[in-house]
């Protein structure tokens, strides 16, 4: 199966693709040293074409409340319709953001912006995942020599 993991070079991308290639998928690392920028769209057709899957582990490069939600809804936007094109079916959205808080507890407006932007910018691909970083610590979602059934 081909996953593209959009942040794919990063500190968890890089994590990401590798456990993907372990368990026997194309992970393909889409990010701007790769030539693929989800601002502009750059590079975004090229790296989807017969993509199944995509990941999105990306990060703002600001800590700044306009910033990170014009980075997190163009992104986003670019990024679904450039999946809507190629065939995407799948589009799972990796985040740290509050996964020890709720919602209306987050203490810094860069953690709103980046749930606000992947979980309400429209259209988004047939089937959207949002996925807690704590939750994929599971069985289900860890490498293949994990046994662990829980989140640690």
């Amino acid at each position: 199966m081909k996953i593209v993991v959009v942040g794919g070079t990063g500190l968890i991308g890089s994590q990401v693709c590798a456990v993907l290639r372990e368990g026997g998928h194309e992970a393909v690392p889409a990010a701007p040293s790769a030539g693929v920028d989800t601002l502009t769209g750059e590079g975004l057709t090229d790296s989807l074409k017969g993509a199944d899957v995509v990941v999105d582990v990306s990060n703002s490069p600001s800590f700044d409340t306009g910033p990170t939600l014009d980075f997190f809804t163009r992104s986003a936007r670019n990024l679904f319709a450039a999946e809507k094109e190629a065939g995407v079916r799948h589009h799972v959205v990796l985040s740290i953001v509050g996964v020890d808080q709720s919602p209306a507890t987050r203490p810094h407006p860069r953690d709103r912006g980046d749930h606000d932007a992947r979980c309400t910018t429209r259209p988004r691909p047939p089937r959207t995942t949002p996925c807690a970083a704590a939750a994929c610590r599971t069985a289900s979602c860890a490498p293949p020599s994990s046994s662990s059934s829980s989140p640690p």
